[in-house]
């Protein structure tokens, strides 16, 4: 069936390192993709900053680049779709739409004695319960915090109502839409700190904990509605639906089908991100996992266990540009299988600590196990086996909270075309790995929602209809090797522990 002319659904994926931009026809076929690299800047030692108007100017280039390869007009597109690095916090002017500072990437850690003084006053109990998240500086709350309180003349500014904070999401649909929109959705919302996640409404304790205004805060709606309508002078005259908002993890989750309590998807990238979806109200975690908003339709929401993986893609590159082992990342596949094993080998890359569900600043990267015996494959092996390794981390910390264990894991991002990582992940876990025929799953759950928005396509019953695998990995190793392998993992993950901290005075 060919596309009508108002079928086209355009995903903007804005992220840290870029803008990619994908075209859909009304079938989900991909018809174009465009990707716009962005810069960060780092004034100061952990301090990571943007220029806000280069993101949006970057989301523009990308969207135009997709739609003029496609070979359509504007008229053709039925709705935009916004799906979004989340965390990252701007402040701008109500009446002009100029940023007032650079944007705080996710990553900065300026704001990391702020959260600890807050912890001191004893308020991590309550932010926990309310947000399902931890007090660290990754969120957004203490940035604007910081912002409010350091940039002249802006607390003010903002009691009065002339400023609007907003994370990406919020920004591009303001500029997008000349100034109309002010909002964001529900699960950007609640990885600010500030959102309650049972009444998913901005919570008015949490607000005078951090002492920011309300009249700063975008209106929280659903991830899949129209929002508004393009400024006519952005895209050729044309006012287009600006259908859909989302974080970028939850995206994929959605890109991914994962529709139903218990699915789960971990996108391999530069670190590892994997989100399980979890029903209609929230679960705590009580085993380092962050609780968060998956998506919102309607009225019904979707939650989500979510851990985060500091270290996969990365270790990589260090392999490459580090210790020049290998001339790119398609050679750990050959070196990996060219050995038996590992030969008792261990590498924990906590280059920046370890993540979920450990939570250990102070851990660093260790090496274990060496022999006069272990070879450069044996060391690509041991580096490539641990990104799996960390995910199974991740995934007991699901068993310990849910109950339950996830029966199918499915995988994207750049570490799902290793083949040999796959097998070894699915043979660590024990369940099998699915890798979809689309790999750019976070556009693509922007840009069906932003579809269902619009009536493109029915609802997401449609998109897990349309989910297509390219290849599935079947465990083949015996329960008694997984666990031996594993006991090995975590007898090393003990040495890589607090090592910062045990050594900083000496």
């Amino acid at each position: 069936m060919a596309p009508s002319r108002t079928g086209y659904i355009l995903g903007l994926d804005q992220g840290t390192g870029g803008t990619f931009a994908l075209l859909l026809d009304e079938t989900g076929q991909v018809v174009a993709t465009a990707d716009i690299p962005l810069r960060c800047t780092y004034p100061q030692p952990g301090w990571v900053e943007q220029d806000a108007d280069d993101i949006y100017t970057a989301t523009l280039q990308a969207a135009r680049s997709a739609v003029a390869q496609a070979g359509i007009t504007w008229h053709q597109v039925a709705a935009i779709g916004i799906t979004n690095q989340r965390e990252t916090t701007i402040l701008w002017e109500r009446g002009t739409g100029r940023p007032v500072a650079p944007a705080i990437v996710w990553q900065c850690r300026r704001t990391a004695p702020l959260c600890e003084s807050l912890r001191q006053q004893g308020l991590e109990p309550l932010i926990r319960e309310r947000t399902g998240l931890v007090l660290d500086a990754y969120f957004s709350a203490s940035k604007i915090r910081w912002l409010l309180d350091t940039v002249p003349g802006l607390r003010p500014r903002a009691e009065r109502g002339d400023l609007c904070f907003g994370t990406v999401d919020s920004w591009l649909l303001f500029r997008l839409s000349g100034g109309s929109v002010h909002a964001t959705d529900a699960s950007n919302a609640s990885r600010t700190l500030l959102l309650n996640l049972r009444t998913l409404r901005w919570d008015e304790d949490l607000l005078h904990a951090f002492a920011i205004p309300a009249s700063l805060l975008p209106q929280v709606l659903p991830s899949s509605v129209i929002y508004g309508y393009t400024d006519p002078a952005v895209f050729g005259g044309v006012r287009i639906p600006l259908a859909s908002a989302i974080g970028d993890q939850q995206a994929a989750l959605f890109g991914q089908a994962c529709l139903h309590p218990g699915m789960a998807k971990v996108t391999y990238g530069t670190g590892a991100f994997v989100l399980v979806h979890t029903g209609e109200t929230p679960t705590p975690s009580r085993h380092g996992l962050l609780t968060t908003v998956a998506w919102l339709l309607g009225d019904k929401p979707a939650y989500a266990l979510e851990g985060s993986v500091f270290t996969a893609g990365a270790a990589i590159q260090w392999l490459r540009d580090g210790l020049g082992l290998i001339g790119g990342p398609e050679e750990t596949v050959s070196l990996a299988q060219s050995v038996a094993d590992t030969g008792g080998v261990y590498v924990v890359p906590a280059f920046v600590g370890l993540g979920a569900p450990h939570w250990d600043m102070y851990a660093r990267g260790t090496i274990v196990g060496l022999t006069q015996g272990t070879s450069k494959a044996h060391l690509v092996r041991a580096v490539v086996e641990a990104i799996a390794y960390q995910v199974r981390d991740v995934m007991e910390a699901v068993q310990g909270d849910t109950g339950r264990g996830v029966r199918l894991l499915r995988a994207d991002g750049g570490g799902s075309r290793n083949p040999f990582l796959m097998q070894f992940q699915a043979d660590l876990l024990g369940v099998p790995l699915e890798v979809p025929l689309v790999q750019e799953t976070t556009a693509l759950g922007a840009a069906y929602l932003a579809g269902i928005a619009v009536g493109v396509w029915a609802g997401p019953a449609e998109v897990e209809r349309r989910w297509v695998c390219a290849r599935r990995y079947v465990p083949s190793a015996s329960g008694e090797e997984r666990q031996r392998w594993y006991r090995g993992w975590l007898r090393a993950v003990e040495r890589a522990r607090g090592w910062a901290e045990a050594t900083s005075g000496g």
